[in-house]
């Protein structure tokens, strides 16, 4: 049986509040904050590109990750395979990444309206217009980029060649 990872002492999620001074804190000493979000359930050199990417759009890199209960929502009873503990401790472990925190909702709009970051990312696939919380981005000065994926790699395809290689 798996048993949790031990994160008494390394902490990787913020409260929405402990993220909004984190925010507000790096604003102040004048560095641009960066935003993005996802479930990053099974991590893939995509995922780590990816960040590396936004962080590299500013100087602090904070990322929301879905819940369980959110990743069930929008992939399915079969996921997430990783706990949003274990998620939120590879990520805050990366190089990129400055912070990390938890949002339940199927969107992060709540979190964007609440932490203001200076620049909002999300992956190429969305279409500028269409990702959630760029009106409220750009209207305190922000702005909103989108990062190309690297070819052939994502989750889906993770888990799609495992199940292939056992059938």
């Amino acid at each position: 049986m798996a048993t949790a990872l031990s994160l008494d002492n390394e902490k990787p999620l913020l409260t929405l509040e402990e993220a909004k001074s984190f925010v507000r804190f790096h604003q102040q000493q004048g560095r641009t904050v960066v935003f993005t979000n996802g479930c990053f359930d099974i991590l893939h050199a995509g995922h780590v590109q990816y960040l590396n990417k936004a962080k590299a759009l500013g100087d602090v890199l904070v990322v929301a990750i879905n819940s369980d209960a959110s990743v069930k929502r929008l992939k399915g009873e079969k996921r997430p395979i990783n706990t949003q503990e274990d998620r939120a401790y590879l990520l805050k472990n990366l190089k990129a990444v400055d912070a990390v925190l938890l949002f339940e909702d199927d969107t992060p709009l709540s979190v964007i309206e609440t932490l203001l970051p200076d620049v909002l990312v999300k992956g190429a696939d969305w279409a500028v217009e269409n990702i959630v919380g760029k009106d409220v981005v750009e209207a305190h000065g922000g702005s909103v980029q989108t990062i190309s994926f690297l070819d052939g790699r994502s989750t889906t395809g993770t888990i799609e060649k495992i199940l292939n290689a056992y059938t």
